[in-house]
């Protein structure tokens, strides 16, 4: 298992733990977006937990009510495939492809 795995199996246990996240709360306009994101900027890198709660991940995909689109990381701009990873600068961590966040973008 490589740092990669470890650091997700980590995030799937809090995640399944029923952390509490800001999911429903999602930004529908780009200076919503650009709060999130500094938010997210001012915490330590290393401070998964706090990571996960204001980028309001969810162990699945996230279906916004009455609307065909369903946000999971695998379709996110954000995802690489291959590797299993958020590459949002701020964020920066490998997740699960049915995983989703709030910062999810086509």
């Amino acid at each position: 298992m490589d740092a990669d795995d470890r650091v997700r199996a980590e995030l799937a246990d809090l995640l399944r733990g029923g952390r509490v996240v800001e999911s429903e709360d999602r930004p529908m306009t780009s200076e919503a977006s650009h709060a999130i994101v500094a938010q997210l900027a001012s915490i330590p890198r290393d401070d998964r937990r706090t990571k996960l709660v204001i980028a309001g991940f969810l162990d699945h995909p996230y279906a916004p009510r009455d609307e065909d689109v369903v946000e999971a990381c695998q379709t996110c701009m954000y995802f690489e495939v291959h590797r299993r990873f958020c590459n949002l600068p701020e964020l920066m961590l490998p997740v699960e492809p049915q995983w989703s966040c709030r910062l999810w973008r086509i």
